[in-house]
């Protein structure tokens, strides 16, 4: 029997399917009371013209899984999840390998949700540092 953790991985998983989270490989791999984790590749398919990751796709990966995340921990089929404002920082290249997104959860309001997301790379060295605002609607 699939525990509780299990299913709401295979859940996120699922909903991936033909987004641009499936089309960047993005897969959810761990999540606790309050973090949900999720990796990229890193892969031409993201890289800048000069062969390391793209600052775009960091963006991309970091905003799904504050996203996942709102849905996740705020329980309920019943509504959509928005990001309303993204921050960066990025302050190593990355080449290849994968790329690690923790969100965690700062602020669980019932419409607002701010979230930490800290990206590294396989090592566990700080990549990009990013900042999501995310908004609950109904649906």
């Amino acid at each position: 029997m699939k525990s509780t953790k299990e299913k709401l991985l295979i859940a996120c998983n699922n909903m991936c399917k033909g987004t641009l989270m499936e089309t960047l490989d993005i897969e959810f791999t761990d999540i606790t009371e309050d973090t949900l984790v999720a990796r990229m590749p890193v892969n031409p398919r993201v890289h800048q013209p000069d062969g390391v990751l793209h600052g775009g796709a960091s963006v991309a990966l970091a905003e799904s899984v504050g996203s996942a995340g709102a849905m996740v921990f705020l329980g309920s089929n019943e509504i959509k999840i928005r990001g309303i404002e993204i921050a960066a920082n990025h302050v190593k290249s990355v080449r290849d390998g994968y790329v690690y997104a923790k969100a965690k959860i700062l602020h669980k309001g019932r419409t607002i949700q701010l979230w930490h997301i800290p990206i590294t790379n396989e090592e566990g060295t700080l990549v990009s540092l990013v900042k999501l605002t995310t908004i609950t609607l109904g649906k």
